[in-house]
Formats: structure tokens, sequence, C-alpha cells
């Protein structure tokens, strides 16, 4: 196992490495690090995963710094967040969140119905647009009995748009004027992954960052009951029977550990000491996940995508951008 990761979990560190290398150089000349090592170790992977071939043996190591270090990234995240960052705007955003998913799903499908793209694509491309990319289309596709090329179009674009996001979406604070608590809560209601969540508000506050985590994490849970009822009530092929549900796609283990370590913290039965090796770990193997991440993404997918998947994902992203907007303004989150 530690011999077919290795290659892989080596370029992942090495792109790290380069990206920590750059952030200390522009710090160095400008005075400042215009690019954080999250955002650079995306791009440094992309271009490499672009421009360059890079045959299966690397793949092991890739997916599992991309998928298992990201999972430790977000459970040792835990430690350091207290629930009350979340509490203290009140339970109606708890309701707010389970709004937006709801509200974006349903306008998403429309977009893809009005798109003519089928059901069971529309579906796809509106609960991973909606919850969290392609964990939940991975989820949801069984379920609905999707057939292997609906999964296929859903995601191409998926992993390529989240990077754009990810990019992006700092911009969005000054020409929004938002501050740091609610560019945190633009940034867990719009980005599809939670990693992708860490990357576009850790370069901007620890605020935006714990507070973008947490609504994120409230959006993912919400997979579990979609995968519920789509479930009981989905569109199926034939009469064949519908899967069960493993609980494990319902409340995946890593966000179950963030919320353990996050009731600890909040109660107090930390110790301090733990808290500063915790969030350094964090941020570590946040990055290697980043560079993971850009090294799986090939940019040149977005022209294989298709005209109308990439249409109805960019048009249900912006629908979502302004849901979000709406619910911030509408509760008078500071």
């Amino acid at each position: 196992m530690v011999r077919k990761i290795l290659p892989g979990l080596l370029l992942c560190a090495a792109v790290t490495a380069a990206a920590a290398g750059l952030e200390y150089v522009e710090a160095a000349l400008f005075g400042r690090a215009w690019l954080e090592s999250l955002v650079l170790a995306i791009l440094l992977g992309t271009a490499l995963r672009t421009l360059t071939p890079l045959s299966a043996r690397w793949d092991a190591g890739i997916h599992f710094s991309a998928k298992t270090l990201l999972e430790l990234a977000v459970l040792l995240l835990g430690a350091t967040v207290s629930a009350g960052a979340l509490l203290a705007n009140g339970w109606m955003l708890l309701a707010g969140i389970a709004g937006v998913v709801v509200l974006a799903i349903s306008c998403s499908y429309a977009i893809g119905r009005l798109s003519g793209l089928s059901a069971k694509l529309a579906l796809l491309i509106a609960c991973g647009n909606s919850i969290c990319g392609n964990s939940a289309i991975a989820a949801v596709a069984p379920v609905i009995d999707a057939d292997g090329e609906d999964v296929a179009a859903s995601i191409s674009f998926t992993a390529v748009l989240g990077v754009i996001v990810v990019l992006l979406l700092p911009l969005a604070m000054p020409l929004l004027s938002l501050s740091a608590s609610q560019y945190g809560v633009f940034a867990g209601l719009t980005v599809y992954a939670v990693p992708q969540v860490l990357a576009a508000t850790g370069a901007v506050s620890l605020t935006s960052a714990h507070v973008g985590t947490l609504v994120k994490l409230v959006r993912v849970l919400m997979l579990g009951p979609v995968v519920l009822l789509l479930s009981l009530f989905g569109p199926q092929t034939g009469d064949a029977p519908r899967p069960r549900v493993r609980l494990s796609a319902l409340v995946p283990w890593f966000i179950a550990g963030f919320l353990a370590l996050m009731a600890l913290r909040s109660a107090g039965l930390l110790p301090p000491a733990l808290l500063k090796p915790a969030q350094a770990a964090s941020s570590f193997l946040t990055v290697m996940s980043m560079a993971a991440l850009g090294l799986g993404v090939d940019a040149r997918s977005v022209l294989r995508a298709g005209g109308r998947v990439t249409m109805v994902v960019v048009l249900s992203l912006l629908v979502l951008c302004a849901i979000s907007l709406g619910l911030i303004h509408f509760l008078h989150i500071a």
C-alpha cells in the first residue's frame, strides 16, 4: 500500500514545497505574499497535470492526498473551532443554510431541464452544485441509477469550476464589501468542497476560515436528507429495486470527527497545548491536499464537458451566489 501511494505522495509534497518557496519569494520581493501557498499549490498542480502527461503510477498517491489527507485536515480543524462562531448568528442561520440548499437544488434542476438535459443529469448537477460537488454527485448517482456518461459529464466540469471558484472568490470580499464573517458564510454556501472552502478562506482570515468551514459542514450534512429523499422518490430506470442507502454516505467519518472535536473544544475539554499543533497540522495537510487537487485537474477537460453542461453549471453557480448573498443580508450577518 505504501509503495503504491509513495510516488504520488512525494509529487504532492514537491508541489507543496514549491508553493511554499514561491510564497516566501513573494513576501521577500513585495513585502507580502499576494498569492498564498494554498492557491499556488492548486495553480502549480493544475499546470503540471495540464502540460505534462502523468502516468497512472502517480494516481494512487494523488488520490490519497486529495481525499484522505484533506479529510484529516478537516477533522483536525475541528479542534480549533468553537461552535459559538456559528451559533452566535442564531439558529436562523442553520435554517437558512438548509433553505439555500433546497432552493438551489430546485433552481439548478429547473435550469438543467429547461436547457434540455435529462432528468438524471440535471439532478446530478443540481446536487453537486448545491451541496458538495463531486462527493454529492458520487453519493446521488447510485441512488437514482445514473449511468456512467451522466456522472462523467457532471463531474468533469465541476472539478475545473471548483478550482476557478477558489481562485476568484476572494475577489468578492472587497467587491461586495463583505466582512470576514460575511465572506465566511458566502464561501461556505457557494464553494463546492470542504477543502476548497479552506483554500478560499484561509488566505483571507482565520475568522472567515472557521465560519466558512462550519457553514460548509452544515451544508454537507444536508446530503443525508437529500440522498434519503431521492432513494424514496428520485427517478429510477425500469423496475429495478431502489438501492439501500449506507450511513457512511449520509455522514462521512471526517465530518463526524470534526463535529466531535468541535464539541470537545466548545466544552473546554481539549488541552490548550494541542490547539496550535492541530492548527499547524491542519494547515499543512490542507496545502498538500490542494496540490493533489490541482494535480487531479486537467484544464482541457472543460472543453470536453459540453456546451450545455457548462452553461447549466455556470448559471446554477451564479444563482447559488445570488441566493447566498440574499440570505446574508436577510439575516443581517455582521
